[in-house]
Parts: C-alpha cells; structure tokens; sequence
C-alpha cells in the first residue's frame, strides 16, 4: 500500500506521549494534535479522506499530509504518537475499517488506532457519551443517534448515487443541473447561468462536463457556495434547491428519531457539517422543516469540533487502556 515514506524513527514507546485526532470526509481532512491530557496543540487540513470517494491512494496522502503538518510543528516524529482516533467517511464499512488502520499502523509504529465512522466522532463531539441525533451536512448527508437506553440508529451516507440528499454534492449537482434545463428552453432562468463558468473557472460548458466526468466530488460540491449565495440573493432557484434539501435533511433525522423512541419524543438534534452557515436562508429552512416533523425537538450545537472529539476518544482509550492494565 502506497506511503509516505518516511524514514523509520526507532522511538521508544515510553517517549510516546501525543496523540492524533482525524475527521477525514469528502472533502477535506482535519486533524489534530493534543498532548497526554488531551490538551490540542496543533491543527491542520489536507484534501478529501474518504477511501470510497477519493480512493485510498489519495486518502493514504490526506491523512499523511495533515499529521505531517502538526508533527512538523510541534518537531516530533511518528513514533512520538502514542494513539490515534481517525473518524472517517466511508468507515462504516469494515473494509475501510481494516485498510485504514494497517495504513495508520505501518506509519505510526508506537501507536493504539481506532478508525471509526465520521458520525461517531461527529455524534461525540455534540453529546459526549450521552443521547441526541447529529445531522451532518457536508460532501455527503447521513443522520445518528443514540437514545438514552444506548440504542443507536442511523439513516442516509451511502453515497452519492444512492443517497446523500441534502448534501453539497447533492444540491451542486442539482443546481448544475438546472442550468443545463434553463439552456435547453426545459427549466426556468437563474442566476446560475451567468455565473456558473467563472465560478469555476472553465471557459465553455464541456468544460464543466468534463471536469465532473474526470471527479464529480472536485465539481457539484464546489458549486454549493455559490447557491448558498444566490439564494440569500433571492434567486428563486437556488431557493427552490435548497428548500428540497432541508426537505431530504429532516427526513433524515425524522427516520432516525422513529428508530430511537418516536417522532413525538423530546430529543436534541445536533448540526455538524459544511453545508451549516453558508445561507441564512437554508438555515432557517431547516430549522423550518425540522420543527414540523419533529415538534419535540431542540436544535443544538456541538460542544467542540469533530476533529476534538477524535482526539479525545484516544486519550480515554490509552486511558482506559492503563487502568485496565
């Protein structure tokens, strides 16, 4: 498997005293140093994790690329980790699961991995260990929960072409797509047709084609700004995309709160992603449409970053791990 060649640092593990966080998806991989109590020291962010999305030869780079950053910083050497937590896309499959971690455990020779799913660290950085539903609307969607009896539920993230909905791919692609009925006299007129090219720097519309031909992911959520933008405009389209979105989000949650105890229970939905914050108008859709559905629920914040929260689930594990010793 591909590397990033690094010279071997024999390091005891007794000098291994720091550890890594990653939330790697679709887009971008954050990762995070912290020190024996969990302290962050340094942060950095490479380009997409997500082995189903990206590939893993490029994944295999993200995550090198962003520990490299805060290991050169803080002038320590792999073998200086004593464990990490990766929560990444596409980690709900075990596959993943055990590509990720060989990769991780060749590279980072005195540290304890655990690769899990990005809902799991993104679900403990809003509610620790305790109960709520996080909505994550990033390159992808998917909604998790756990109930107060430890009863966990899950619905969307598998991937652009079966689900997603609500996500920057989702809704890039969708909006593309209305430029292209505006164009063949099938759909109304929007801004986006006069701002689509330069938005992406292409000359020609088989420009566009071919760059979502060779990788979608570096096309549709890319576009998600600029809707975000002219719907807080007014554009009627943008609008119309958005709306539907907030739609397919709740949905989301709604599915996963009737696995967990009933749409009618009290229960904290969570927003985590990069979709949030972009458009007061697609903030107050959702929040909208999630009061209609889910009348009993209280929208929240996260207590700290997905990528904290990573860090912070490997420092209770080496923890646990001594007390257990």
């Amino acid at each position: 498997m591909p590397t990033q060649q690094r010279t071997p640092q024999k390091i005891s593990p007794a000098d291994a005293k720091f550890f890594l966080g990653f939330d790697g998806g679709g887009s971008k991989t954050d990762c995070a140093l912290s020190d024996a109590e969990g302290k962050i020291l340094y942060r950095a962010t490479a380009g997409p994790s997500n082995p189903l999305r990206a590939g893993y030869t490029r994944a295999w780079f993200s995550l090198g690329d962003a520990a490299d950053a805060v290991l050169n910083r803080a002038k320590l050497k792999a073998g200086h980790i004593r464990g990490i937590c990766a929560g990444l896309g596409g980690a709900g499959r075990p596959a993943v699961v055990r590509r990720v971690t060989a990769f991780l455990e060749e590279n980072y020779p005195n540290a304890v991995v655990r690769v899990t799913s990005d809902l799991e660290i993104a679900l403990e950085a809003a509610f620790g260990r305790g109960d709520g539903i996080i909505l994550l609307a990033g390159t992808g969607s998917a909604a998790f929960g756990r109930n107060e009896n430890g009863k966990m539920a899950r619905a969307g993230g598998r991937g652009p072409w079966i689900s997603d909905e609500g996500g920057a791919f989702h809704i890039g692609r969708r909006a593309i797509a209305a430029v292209a009925r505006f164009e063949d006299h099938r759909g109304p007129a929007t801004e986006l047709s006069k701002r689509l090219l330069k938005w992406h720097e292409a000359r020609d519309w088989d420009g566009i084609v071919e760059r979502i031909a060779k990788n979608a992911d570096d096309v549709f959520p890319k576009t998600f700004p600029l809707v975000a933008e002219l719907a807080d405009a007014g554009d009627e389209v943008c609008r119309g995309i958005l709306t539907a979105a907030a739609a397919s989000l709740t949905e989301l949650a709604a599915a996963v709160a009737g696995q967990l105890g009933g749409r009618e229970v009290a229960i904290e939905i969570a927003k985590v992603g990069g979709v949030y914050g972009r458009s007061k108008f697609f903030d107050a859709a959702i929040e909208a449409e999630i009061a209609k559905a889910l009348p009993k629920a209280e929208l929240k914040t996260c207590k700290i970053s997905p990528v904290e929260a990573a860090v912070a689930m490997a420092v209770r594990q080496d923890r646990a791990k001594g007390n257990a010793a």
